[in-house]
């Protein structure tokens, strides 16, 4: 009988393929911000959330994302409104989130699960953990795709999109609350610390070959899909940490894509008669595609 005829590898396969979807689509949003890194922070934020679900007996997930969200809505309030750099609010994000959420678990006596929410362990998916991440994971996909021409403004011109019209605030607290969602998503099937793979580096991979923002959300998606559904079939038999293998090779696909696209470059440059300029293509235009 297969592995993956058991319902603990079905939940595995299907939560880590829900993150595969959710991040990169949220995450074209982030590298257009140059916000790479915010779900490291927000991750080390949510684990302050499962220190305070652990210590009182309370679902971690559900937790983990009020916190999230909580703090993720602070951040940008502080980005927003006073002086302190992005760069100071990420590093009190980090220090602070997860030193409360390792002394916080510490309490409860319960340090020896901290692996799990930090690199992820989908073996332990249990059925309402499986409940929250697909209506959570619904959600992200529904504000991602749904809201895309209002946030793609926003992140693309923050003057131009105020001068025009757009609620920028809303915008901008509905990218920090979805952010903040993506990653306690992502916990039990990633971990808090590798879901930001998910979030930039399909996007990175996408935008060396896709010209438009619909075409670079849309494949960024299918590469997020594709690393997390092989990661997961590749970890169960082979007996390796998922979150890790599922990063692993999303990093993989970005080299070959980005060894192939260089290549072809080179060989059009060679293709080009002697005598005419060479002209490469242009720099990725993330445009909104009517």
């Amino acid at each position: 009988m297969s592995i993956f005829a058991y319902q603990f590898m079905q939940y595995a396969l299907l939560g880590t393929a829900i993150t595969g979807l959710t991040a990169p689509a949220l995450g074209v949003y982030l590298v257009q911000r140059r916000l790479s890194l915010i779900g490291d922070g927000i991750g080390h934020v949510a684990l302050t959330g499962v220190g305070i679900g652990v210590l009182m007996h309370k679902s971690p997930v559900l937790v983990a994302t009020v916190v999230a969200i909580i703090g993720a809505v602070a951040v940008e309030i502080i980005r927003e409104r006073s002086k302190t750099s992005g760069d100071i609010a990420l590093a009190i994000l980090f220090y602070g989130g997860i030193s409360g959420g390792v002394f916080l678990i510490g309490l409860s006596g319960a340090s020896q699960g901290l692996n799990a929410f930090l690199f992820g362990s989908p073996l332990t998916i249990r059925n309402s953990d499986m409940v929250t991440i697909v209506v959570l994971g619904v959600a992200v996909l529904i504000v991602s795709i749904g809201l895309r021409p209002w946030l793609f403004a926003v992140c693309q011109d923050e003057e131009y999109a105020k001068v025009a019209g757009l609620p920028v605030r809303t915008l901008n607290v509905i990218v920090a609350v979805t952010t903040a969602v993506t990653v306690t998503t992502a916990m039990r099937s990633i971990g808090l610390l590798l879901v930001s793979a998910l979030m930039v580096v399909p996007v990175a991979t996408a935008q060396l070959v896709t010209r438009g923002f619909r075409s670079t959300m849309a494949l960024s998606m299918a590469l997020g899909l594709t690393s997390a559904v092989l990661g997961v079939v590749i970890a169960g038999p082979s007996n390796t940490a998922v979150g890790a293998t599922v990063a692993l090779f999303a990093i993989a696909l970005f080299l070959v894509v980005a060894v192939g696209s260089a290549g072809l470059r080179a060989w059009r440059r060679r293709s080009i008669p002697a005598g005419h300029p060479a002209c490469d293509p242009p720099d990725v235009l993330l445009k909104v595609d009517r």
